[in-house]
């Protein structure tokens, strides 16, 4: 095993939501008792174009495979640029970096068969001079895990409490929450994916207000009344009731998984305002749902991070569905949540470089620890 030493790697994060590239700069070094040390020297925040979220979206529903090919050469580019912009920001020079953990944009990921993210980690290579870890999912998926979430790792040696259980809810496209025991202890530590995080919302707010990309402060949702009965129906999806370890994505929130709930919401006389709202309702009592199925530990305190920590309406409903669990948004207990996983895939690129196995098989259902990612030198 190399040497344990401060180590400043770049966290590179495209997800489910299609908004853009984060990118984290984030020196680690060893710390008590099974936590890792970690300063974050810069954050930035990449927006996608809307043509760029638009060819990413198709190539999610399919494409051909000149149209994959050029796009992975593309985005790999779009990432390295997002890199080069974070160490700028940072003002640590490249030879004090010691490489980028590219999580690159999912494409497909089917639970427990395959996974395929892309984001060409040659061209990143090549445009930064840096190393580069990438494809972290799919180790765990050949150890017959979920390959998903791979956060969990961090949650528990970055951002453990020192006295009681948390629960830590990313709701990004999709929801996620990882449970995590006092100290940084894996033992015990438990993920899996909740449902819908932003996706559904973003996609209904896409196809009724075109010129939106997403429901800014949830003004639209706060304005309308959300459908119960519809919401109470999805809820009987089977991915609900399913024990974990469980992953989802796009594949079943869909583009049709969003047209039939507008079409339903039409059906029950709901306007625009409340097909938004219904959405909201939906990623709120999910999480909520699963939190009281599968949710056994102590937990007193949720932080929540992602797009829909800063969406008002999506709060206030999360809070309301979850009591008596108190709600806690991440800025305040660390930092801009939205940094969040691009620090955590910078943690799995310096645990890759310190031969360190960094998936939870109490979160993924792999048959055992694994080191993941696979590295492209500079």
């Amino acid at each position: 095993m190399p040497e344990r030493r401060p180590l400043v790697l770049v966290g590179l994060m495209s997800g489910t939501s299609l908004d853009g590239i984060s990118a984290a700069v984030v020196r680690f070094s060893e710390g008590v008792a099974s936590r890792i040390d970690f300063d974050m020297l810069a954050f930035t925040s990449t927006p996608y174009s809307p043509v760029q979220r638009q060819r990413l979206g198709a190539a999610l529903h399919g494409t051909n495979p000149a149209g994959y090919c050029r796009l992975n050469f593309e985005l790999g580019e779009w990432l390295a640029a997002a890199a080069v912009a974070a160490i700028a920001e940072a003002g640590i020079a490249r030879a004090d970096i010691a490489g980028i953990a590219s999580h690159g944009q999912t494409v497909w990921h089917e639970p427990g068969h395959s996974t395929w993210q892309f984001g060409e980690s040659s061209v990143i290579a090549e445009r930064t001079g840096l190393d580069v870890i990438s494809d972290f999912r799919v180790r765990d998926v050949a150890a017959a895990g979920q390959g998903a979430p791979l956060v969990p790792i961090a949650d528990a040696l970055l951002f453990s409490s020192d006295s009681g259980w948390r629960a830590l809810q990313n709701l990004g496209g999709i929801g996620n929450v990882t449970v995590v025991p006092p100290g940084g202890e894996l033992t015990g530590v438990r993920a899996f994916d909740t449902g819908p995080g932003c996706a559904v919302i973003d996609g209904v707010v896409r196809k009724l207000f075109p010129e939106l990309p997403f429901d800014r402060d949830g003004a639209i949702a706060a304005r309308g009344k959300p459908v119960d009965a519809i919401v109470t129906r999805l809820l009987q999806d089977p991915y609900f009731s399913a024990p974990p370890p469980k992953s989802t994505g796009r594949e079943l929130f869909s583009i049709p998984y969003i047209e039939q709930l507008i079409e339903d919401c039409r059906a029950a006389g709901a306007g625009d305002e409340g097909v938004v709202a219904t959405a909201v309702a939906l990623t709120a009592r999910s999480v909520a749902d699963s939190y009281r199925r599968f949710m056994p530990e102590p937990v007193e305190e949720v932080l929540v991070s992602g797009g829909g920590a800063k969406n008002p309406t999506l709060m206030a409903a999360l809070t309301s569905a979850v009591a008596p669990l108190r709600v806690t948004d991440f800025n305040q207990a660390y930092f801009d949540g939205e940094a969040k996983e691009a620090v955590a895939f910078a943690l799995l690129g310096y645990l890759h470089l310190m031969r360190i196995p960094a998936n939870v098989p109490t979160a993924t259902g792999a048959r055992g620890r694994r080191i993941l990612g696979k590295l492209t030198p500079a």
